[in-house]
């Protein structure tokens, strides 16, 4: 029981790291210390990201 319990609490965890954006952020961070140069603040990092998505619809119908 407590080998399910914690995998159900490991898939929470992933689930709200793609909601919330931790994941990409994270490796935002990490490209940013690869290449030498400062990050954005969260805020704008996700501005760009929504301008970006918004810019390039895709497959979206709207």
């Amino acid at each position: 029981m407590r080998g399910a319990l914690r995998t159900g609490l490991e898939a929470l965890r992933w689930a709200r790291r793609q909601i919330d954006g931790q994941d990409r952020w994270e490796a935002y961070l990490e490209r940013c210390a690869a290449h030498g140069h400062p990050p954005l603040d969260r805020a704008a990092f996700e501005r760009r990201r929504a301008d970006a998505k918004a810019a390039a619809p895709g497959a979206r119908c709207c």
